[in-house]
């Protein structure tokens, strides 16, 4: 363990101490060969340099406000400024949020459409279970649960009936349509398949069809819904999946219910 006292202190005094209690110590030859035959003389002659030695090995003390290692007491206390940048992130300047091209997004009718005295289905607004319409949904549906919700509610629609049809049209949330332009119901624009800023908006714009074209029309049923919905035989279905539709809604419908 080291001593918090300086060796070279301590080698100091105790030279000093012995330097006292020796005899004669003022008594010194004036010759350094005479004074050989003294042991005091000796003693003391080793004791002078060695103190000197001391003296001459000692560090200079340095004053406080020259010292570069002091701390300054101004009194004061200036805090150390630190601005942290906004994350930088690769995407371009001017590049949309959203993946569709926004160039080729039509402005969609965000009208309320009340319900008509023709409705005389069964498919009007019905409280859901949320958590299990939620984790029904997967791919790019998922957390759209509160959207179906309000979209039904909005337009008098039971959001089961909303979900199950976006669920059929996308593969559940993984056609290239929902995922490219966020379309969850198939529908059309002036130039094809729709593109929508959200899947939000693509819901709300699926309910309100659903409720001007379909219901207020007085169809009744999913079969009669798809028979105006998805035509067996479309010049746009050239592969027959509208054969599918009626089937598919009904069965995701009925889970959901």
């Amino acid at each position: 363990m080291t001593s918090p006292i300086s060796s070279n202190w301590f080698q100091y005094m105790t030279m000093a101490s012995m330097a006292q209690a020796a005899p004669a110590a003022n008594q010194i030859s004036s010759s350094p060969l005479g004074g050989m035959a003294n042991d005091n003389t000796l003693f003391m002659m080793i004791l002078n340099a060695a103190m000197q030695s001391i003296q001459q090995s000692a560090p200079t003390e340095v004053p406080l406000s020259q010292n570069p290692m002091a701390m300054k007491g101004s009194g004061s206390f200036t805090p150390i400024q630190v601005i942290i940048q906004p994350l930088q992130t690769s995407q371009a300047e001017g590049t949309p949020a959203v993946s569709p091209d926004s160039a080729s997004i039509q402005p969609i009718d965000t009208r309320d459409v009340p319900t008509s005295p023709n409705d005389k289905s069964d498919f009007g607004f019905k409280p859901v279970q949320f958590i299990k319409l939620e984790n029904t949904l997967e791919g790019k549906l998922s957390g759209s649960a509160q959207h179906f919700i309000n979209a039904g509610r909005k337009y008098d629609i039971d959001p089961g009936l909303l979900t199950a049809i976006a669920i059929h049209e996308t593969g559940n949330g993984s056609s290239r349509a929902v995922n490219e332009k966020n379309n969850v119901a198939g529908m059309m624009g002036k130039n094809g398949l729709r593109s929508y800023a959200s899947v939000e908006e693509s819901i709300y714009d699926m309910a309100r069809n659903l409720r001007k074209n379909y219901l207020n029309q007085g169809k009744e049923t999913i079969a009669e819904i798809g028979a105006k919905y998805a035509p067996v035989g479309a010049a746009n279905d050239p592969t027959g999946l509208n054969n599918h539709w009626t089937k598919g809604v009904s069965r995701q419908f009925n889970n959901l219910t």
